[in-house]
């Protein structure tokens, strides 16, 4: 989102929202991120910000909460562009590169995501992380049902995480692009051939993706 998209937000009478904007496109830009630096490019002024704001760390959280929302949309429609007839390996894969490539395309986005300590249970950003979580729990027990969904899809999530912080960290090559998909599914593949690992066959009550699970 461009400086002025931020502006026209602000204009219109979304002054959070343009506030956000601003805030992830001083992240993507390497820019000094400060309420100060966030307002200047918002176009309001150095006060602006405390309107909906306490401080610095209220502006990170809801940077995080947007971010969070977005990766679950992405998850969510990597989900709904596979084709009929995909296995088990083609939908966790989905999701995995889906993870990855957001954690590429917004790294610094990312890494304020998952660069704080644990907030309070009942915190907008740990709410809006869960329900990251949900969407890979949700497909787990579709594909999966007699596996344990937490443990399989927090082993699953560790997995696309520790993937995206190699290639962020330079251990992986981030590109071309489809090479990280295929790092991310020979992944993939791995685990779920694992002697005593959850079977690799879809079941036959498959969901669409765009009904209530994912």
């Amino acid at each position: 989102m461009s400086t002025s998209t931020s502006r026209a937000s602000y204009h219109h009478g979304d002054l959070r929202a343009a506030l956000i904007a601003a805030a992830i496109e001083s992240l993507e830009a390497g820019e000094a991120f400060s309420m100060r630096a966030v307002a200047h490019r918002a176009g309001v002024s150095p006060t602006a910000p405390y309107r909906h704001f306490a401080d610095r760390g209220s502006l990170d959280a809801a940077v995080a909460v947007e971010g969070f929302e977005r990766m679950r949309e992405g998850l969510r429609q990597a989900a709904a562009e596979l084709p009929e007839g995909a296995d088990a390996v083609d939908e966790i894969t989905a999701l995995g590169v889906a993870y990855v490539s957001f954690a590429l395309q917004r790294p610094a986005m990312f890494r304020l995501m998952f660069g704080n300590e644990c907030d309070d249970a009942n915190s907008e950003r740990v709410q809006a992380s869960q329900g990251l979580h949900a969407v890979l729990e949700q497909t787990v027990v579709r594909l999966f049902p007699a596996a344990d969904p937490t443990s399989l899809s927090t082993a699953l999530w560790g997995l696309a995480h520790g993937l995206a912080f190699l290639h962020l960290d330079g251990k992986l090559r981030p590109e071309p692009g489809d090479e990280v998909a295929g790092r991310v599914r020979a992944s993939v593949a791995a685990i779920l051939a694992l002697p005593g690992g959850a079977p690799t066959g879809r079941t036959s009550d498959r969901h669409h993706p765009s009904g209530a699970r994912p």
